[in-house]
């Protein structure tokens, strides 16, 4: 029998549960088109929780078809998990969903001639070290150590900023203020780690979203963040608000330095999430990231704006040109203080609490229809389970919750989070 004959179309999705759980959204937009959902998930998944939400007609998650799990995201591994999809299926595109598919994404959508990130566009976004030297034009001053040379690991100036250069949301990210604190830093790295060395930069960090169409760069816009790091020698993110309330020359500024960037890569067809400090009206690249934002910021957008992000993310894999509208209104997230100990209920009279760590599903946002609504609570979401033991927020895997609010443009941002963020309770035993 020929394979190829009433294949059905598909697309492919490259992520895990949690990211799964947040773009929910993209799921169901796949299959409203009439796409076979596909999906490739790796460790981090626990895999019979996935399967419960598939087989639960009423969550999202049900409209995936079929799932394939792999014990790392190896791209010649991925390759040869997804050969009989190839045949069986008439594959339209390629989505990644989670940072350690960002290469395998690419060369899958490549092989088959479909719209992508392009191959060496991903290596580099993939690749700390890899962004550094390729972008070293419009990053810090930096060093990095292989593992057989960290012992010779050292700053020209301090106090200056190390961290491992194959993780993620924070982890292991320290400020150092000499010498000493630099080694022992050393000493929390598993011997296999390549290590980033480079300079403290200082003033306020933002993220630029971008969607590209075959290399034109169609939208950008400007989240502004905050961070723990006043308050010790970590960088764990605490807040997001989309689009950040800057003036315009500033906002002007990151964007260009973001196209110049991805000028810089040959970047094709996507979405990219790139990180910035602000010195002295200069952007300086942190980071770059080609695949949808972590948290709740394609939420903050969707807020903003009026519209999701999921669908155009679907229309760039499929290679059509979407129109994604400017932002009339600005939305925030921030995540909650807390105290150590045993995490046994969240509660909050403004907003519905969603416990998303154990059920799956990000709540959906309904963005206001009077641009000049007041300020609101949309969600107050939880993102570890009940019973979790609460400690230090060391990186992003320590906070526990956080809650989104809708508010107009003219706003006060700071103001209208600690409103917001005050009438949210833990109740928290122990410690």
């Amino acid at each position: 029998m020929d394979r190829q004959l009433g294949r059905r179309p598909a697309l492919v999705v490259m992520s895990d549960l949690a990211a799964l759980a947040r773009q929910h959204r993209l799921i169901v937009d796949i299959a409203e088109r009439g796409l076979t959902v596909l999906v490739v998930v790796g460790p981090s998944t626990d895999l019979e929780k996935l399967d419960g939400h598939i087989r639960d007609g009423g969550h999202p998650l049900s409209r995936i078809a079929e799932v394939r799990q792999l014990p790392d995201a190896a791209v010649g591994a991925v390759l040869a998990s997804v050969q009989d999809w190839i045949t069986d299926y008439d594959v339209r595109g390629v989505i990644c969903a989670g940072e350690v598919f960002v290469d395998a994404t690419a060369v899958l959508a490549e092989v088959l001639g479909l719209p992508s990130t392009g191959t060496w566009a991903a290596r580099v976004c993939r690749d700390k070290v890899m962004q550094r030297v390729v972008l070293r034009d419009h990053g810090p001053k930096w060093r990095a150590y292989a593992p057989h040379d960290r012992h010779r690991a050292a700053s020209e100036v301090y106090p200056c900023v190390v961290k491992p250069a194959g993780r993620m949301f924070s982890s292991g990210v320290v400020r150092c203020d000499d010498a000493g604190q630099l080694q022992d830093a050393l000493g929390q790295y598993g011997p296999d780690e390549t290590i980033l060395v480079e300079e403290l930069v200082t003033g306020p960090e933002f993220s630029v979203e971008a969607l590209v169409h075959r290399g034109e760069l169609l939208w950008s816009g400007v989240t502004g963040k905050t961070t723990n790091e006043d308050s010790g020698r970590f960088f764990t993110e605490i807040g997001h608000t989309s689009p950040a309330k800057l003036p315009p020359a500033d906002t002007e500024a990151l964007v260009a330095a973001n196209a110049a960037i991805l000028k810089a890569l040959r970047f094709e067809s996507g979405i990219t999430h790139a990180e910035f400090r602000l010195r002295d009206g200069q952007p300086v690249l942190m980071e770059i990231a080609a695949r949808l934002p972590g948290d709740a910021i394609t939420m903050l957008w969707n807020l903003a704006t009026g519209l999701p992000l999921e669908p155009a993310i679907v229309d760039l894999a499929l290679g059509v040109r979407p129109d994604y509208p400017a932002p009339t209104r600005r939305a925030l997230q921030r995540f909650t203080e807390h105290r150590p100990g045993r995490l046994v209920d969240v509660t909050c009279a403004e907003a519905p609490v969603s416990w998303i760590s154990e059920d799956a599903f990000w709540p959906i946002a309904v963005p206001s229809a009077d641009p000049q609504a007041p300020a609101r609570a949309v969600s107050v979401m939880v993102g570890v389970p009940r019973g979790t033991e609460l400690g230090a927020l060391n990186d992003s895997y320590g906070r526990s919750a956080s809650v989104v609010v809708d508010l107009p443009w003219e706003a006060e941002p700071d103001r209208e989070a600690h409103t917001f963020t005050d009438r949210v309770e833990l109740v928290i035993e122990g410690g």
